[in-house]
């Protein structure tokens, strides 16, 4: 059931025609017609009589008529309000944010953000340096895991997964391991000088387990490791979010994600000395609606 079609509908039956509503409409007669026609088979009643001059409503479009005339008029109502607000919301927001994590999950949030508030406008600087955000001009930050203080406030946006997985084909050489202590049976892709590196943490029981792994393959870099765990090197560990791509086209497969640890918390965070701009507590809103709304 489309709104077009109900706002047809009412107004064949306030125009006493379908050639009057869609002259009303500026729709074509045919459009009208369709949707009144789609609207009685959803409905399944007829709505309204025909004639070659007058279309009236039945008693079954009289009570329905009545019901919607309220509700679509509410709903007139609450988009002017959303449009005069998005006009009048205004200024520039300066954000910093993750350059790994911003570009694939924030931007696009942002993009629709700047389409809906068109008197917005954002600067964004993709760092991951820590920046001290009382003594920055920037209004908000969007960080990964980190600890916060009493100079801050922030907001949580969405929970980022750690998962653990390999190609296919190397599970078809080594076999899959069904428990985090038989990694050290098997080539593990470590990312050198990373916090966990060869320790990869897991939930065990209820409790938070470090398994230290091995492999013939390390690097610096989370985009090599991927690929070489693409590649069959062996068994890679590291955020879903990088991993999301390789697994929706099947190059690599998760395994055990029972044991997955506890989940890393991204925020929004600014200075609790500053006074948020009602753009940047929108932006906030929007970005945890659409971050949750993700796979990561």
């Amino acid at each position: 059931m489309e709104l077009s079609d109900l706002n047809a509908f009412v107004a064949i039956v306030e125009k006493g025609s379908l050639t009057g509503a869609a002259r009303y409409l500026g729709r074509s007669l045919q459009s009208v017609s369709r949707s009144l026609a789609a609207l009685e088979r959803d409905i399944d009643a007829q709505l309204v009589q025909r004639t070659t001059r007058r279309s009236s409503p039945t008693e079954a479009g009289i009570a329905l008529h009545r019901r919607l005339k309220a509700g679509l008029t509410e709903i007139e109502i609450g988009k002017a309000e959303a449009s005069s607000r998005s006009n009048q919301v205004s200024g520039r927001l300066s954000i910093t944010a993750s350059s790994a994590f911003a570009p694939a999950f924030v931007v696009p949030a942002i993009s629709t953000f700047l389409h809906s508030y068109p008197k917005v406008e954002v600067d964004l600087d993709l760092s991951d340096r820590y920046v001290d955000l009382v003594k920055s001009p920037f209004d908000l930050a969007i960080r990964i895991g980190g600890k916060l203080d009493s100079t801050l406030r922030s907001r949580p946006l969405a929970e980022l997964r750690s998962v653990t997985f390999g190609a296919p084909k190397y599970f078809a050489r080594k076999g899959r391991p069904t428990r985090p202590e038989q990694l050290s049976r098997h080539q593990c892709i470590v990312r050198a000088g990373s916090r966990e590196e060869n320790a990869w943490r897991f939930t065990v029981s209820g409790k938070l387990k470090t398994v230290n792994v091995s492999g013939r393959f390390r690097t610096t870099s989370a985009v090599a490791a991927n690929e070489a765990a693409v590649l069959g090197l062996g068994i890679a560990n590291g955020p879903f979010w990088q991993v999301r791509p390789l697994v929706d086209q099947n190059y690599v497969e998760l395994v055990l994600t029972r044991f997955a640890p506890p989940a890393v918390t991204v925020h929004a965070v600014w200075s609790a000395a500053k006074k948020l701009p009602v753009s940047a507590e929108l932006l906030i809103d929007f970005l945890a609606k659409r971050l949750q709304a993700e796979r990561l």
